[in-house]
């Protein structure tokens, strides 16, 4: 069989078939796919056209491109050059001023339809939609052309996908997410995270590459193969967690024998994303494995919902933590472990069904509010 083109500049740079087929294997199981798909997903990397790719950047703070830059599997370079035509990217492309603008309006123009469309960072809507402004034009008014022409827009980071930090209150720009912006966009994905894990934005281009279509989504548009399990079922603490072995303050001796850190605000109960398996920086290392609780960075509204950063949260959507605030034992533990993995198993139950339950609403939230403040009774 002839030499492709890709596998003739994996050569060029000194990475051999075998590096190749290693990385078409981690992303196989990214994906949570079988290690017999990795000669699958090599085939179609080696031989399908590549996706043309916009990104577009807003009210953010670049570090869903920063995270993109320490991809390490392929590198950046290798991504751009081999498997997807990034067309524009304003912090990493070349071209400046009428010519970076020029390229946006060209690919546009030329791929209607075809090219896939990546938003970073919320878009604010106030002031006339003044407050971020790129060429002259609104945010507002590039989202809605880029992504109202996309095949797919993938909102990468948590501010793109549910407003982040722009949109926490009292939001003075009313900044706001992909959905909010550009309502009835076509193929919207959701990548949250503060930032989007380099892995996951890798692993959903190499899926769309070889299934041919999106993956499955949960309730807030995000692929299940990330997003499909809590933290906390996948923790490496988490058997200390089990077995009523908590961190009580920085720095104790359960915190150096890497005891659970649910006590010091660990949101890992709450929060789906597959920081555990995929990590961080080519799989060096993640929060909890350093010894920092989970922040919740990939849950709606998590600058909100999930402060104060270091204090338990007395209840959050999807798990009922009020009820085992203080677990202590095997016994107490262990019921709570097995209710949290039930609800993981019929959330994934219900996406796959295809009944996805909208986000919780003000009237809900009042609800867990009551429920909270009646369990804090009980417990007084």
């Amino acid at each position: 069989m002839a030499q492709t083109r890709l596998m003739r500049e994996l050569e060029r740079q000194g990475i051999s078939r075998r590096e190749f087929l290693t990385f078409c294997a981690s992303m196989a199981a990214v994906l949570g796919m079988p290690k017999s798909a990795s000669a699958t997903i090599a085939r179609a990397i080696e031989t399908e056209e590549r996706p043309i790719l916009v990104w577009l950047e807003f009210q953010d703070c670049a570090g869903n491109t920063e995270s993109f830059l320490r991809a390490g599997h392929p590198t950046v370079a290798d991504l751009i050059l081999d498997t997807i035509s990034l067309n524009y990217h304003e912090t990493l492309m070349a071209a400046a001023g009428t010519q970076a603008e020029d390229a946006l309006e060209s690919t546009v123009a030329k791929h209607k339809g075809k090219y896939i469309a990546l938003v970073e960072g919320s878009i604010p809507a106030d002031a006339d939609s003044g407050y971020c402004m790129v060429g002259g034009r609104s945010a507002l008014d590039i989202a809605r052309e880029v992504c109202g022409n996309a095949a797919a827009t993938v909102a990468v980071g948590t501010c793109a996908t549910f407003g982040g930090l722009p949109a926490a209150r009292p939001n003075p720009t009313r900044a706001l997410s992909v959905a909010d912006a550009v309502p009835g966009v076509k193929n919207l994905i959701h990548l949250s995270a503060c930032p989007a894990n380099a892995e996951n934005i890798t692993a959903l281009i190499v899926y769309y590459l070889t299934v041919k279509r999106w993956p499955p989504l949960d309730q807030y548009r995000r692929p299940l193969f990330a997003y499909g399990t809590l933290i906390h079922d996948a923790c490496e603490r988490r058997a200390h967690f089990d077995s009523g072995q908590f961190v009580e303050e920085w720095g104790d001796e359960a915190h150096r024998h890497g005891y659970c850190l649910y006590r010091m605000g660990c949101k890992g109960p709450a929060t789906s994303q597959n920081c555990p398996i995929v990590q961080w920086n080519s799989h060096t290392n993640w929060p909890i494995g350093c010894g920092h609780p989970c922040l919740g960075c990939a849950e709606p509204n998590f600058w909100d919902v999930m402060t104060p950063f270091y204090e338990r949260l007395p209840n959050v959507a999807g798990v009922s933590a009020s009820r085992w605030l203080d677990p202590v034992g095997l016994t107490a533990s262990g019921a709570v472990a097995a209710a949290a993995v039930i609800h993981g198993i019929g959330e994934v139950r219900r996406y796959r069904r295809g009944h996805h339950r909208p986000p919780e609403d003000k009237g809900h939230a009042d609800e867990n509010k009551h429920e909270s403040d009646s369990n804090e009774e009980s417990r007084k």
